[in-house]
């Protein structure tokens, strides 16, 4: 195992201090940014573990115009803790699940599943959609951590948020693409849920439901926008029925073994607080 420096192993540990309105603001809108959650010398130390692990296993190697809008909205790459054990203390942080346990109101979380969202230079949107549509989990206490390895401006295209709109049914059948894009703008833009499009500074995480909409802009900066998630369930969500063949996928690929109508505990999802 690498020797993490011991100061690394107590910032992802250390408990941050949610104050009752940052809660009350998330449950009502299904979605909240916080600052400073790691300093900037345990931020470089994850962001250099994930970069070097990403350009390690990445197989994309086609152009941008030779993608589709999918394709080009970001690099994906999943399950790093089990390919890395830098990247492992991340992922099984205490102080980001805790978080994520106190905003949603649960006993505790399990992991769903990690992911690296690279947006490279050029890329395009990442299209309005809601995370949920591929999880065949029988709750509504899912939450993501969205966390940016840098400091992102708004020309990096970091993830926007339509404040509220989880309660938004129209919307939740689509799948990510042009069809959600355009069907989802449509429908948002006769509500009155704001749309909360704002930069992130180095060391600044959001955290969001699996149904409340959002969406990311294009990176015309000129640089990676290199981002790091990391999936929450309540620790005692049970695997409903698939709903379609995209949570068929989930369930073999992020609970192999887990049984319809029990609760989700296998070797891929951990407890984490």
């Amino acid at each position: 195992m690498s020797s993490i420096p011991g100061e690394i192993l107590a910032a992802v540990e250390r408990p941050y201090e949610l104050s009752e309105e940052q809660i009350a603001f998330y449950r009502a809108n299904r979605f909240i940014k916080l600052k400073k959650v790691f300093d900037n010398t345990t931020l470089d130390y994850f962001a250099d573990a994930i970069n070097k692990k990403v350009s390690e296993i990445n197989t994309v190697k086609s152009s941008l115009d030779q993608r589709d809008t999918y394709g080009k909205a970001f690099l994906q790459l999943f399950n790093l803790w089990r390919q890395d054990d830098i990247i492992r203390e991340l992922v099984f942080s205490k102080r980001l699940a805790r978080i994520a346990t106190q905003l949603m109101g649960t006993e505790g979380v399990r992991l769903y599943h990690d992911q690296a969202l690279f947006k490279e230079a050029g890329g395009g949107i990442t299209p309005w959609h809601a995370d949920q549509y591929y999880w065949p989990l029988d709750t509504d206490h899912t939450i993501t951590a969205w966390l940016p390895l840098q400091a992102t401006p708004l020309d990096m295209g970091p993830v926007e948020f339509c404040a509220g709109s989880h309660v938004i049914e129209e919307g939740r059948e689509l799948e990510i693409g042009d069809q959600s894009e355009t069907l989802i703008r449509q429908r948002l833009q006769v509500t009155d849920f704001p749309l909360v499009r704002e930069p992130f500074e180095a060391g600044e995480i959001s955290f969001h439901s699996g149904w409340v909409f959002h969406r990311a802009g294009a990176n015309t900066s000129g640089q990676m926008r290199k981002t790091m998630t990391v999936i929450y369930m309540d620790r005692h969500t049970r695997l409903k029925q698939p709903g379609n063949k995209n949570q068929v996928a989930d369930w073999e690929t992020w609970c192999p073994g887990a049984v319809i109508g029990e609760e989700i505990d296998t070797p891929l999802n951990p407890v984490l607080y």
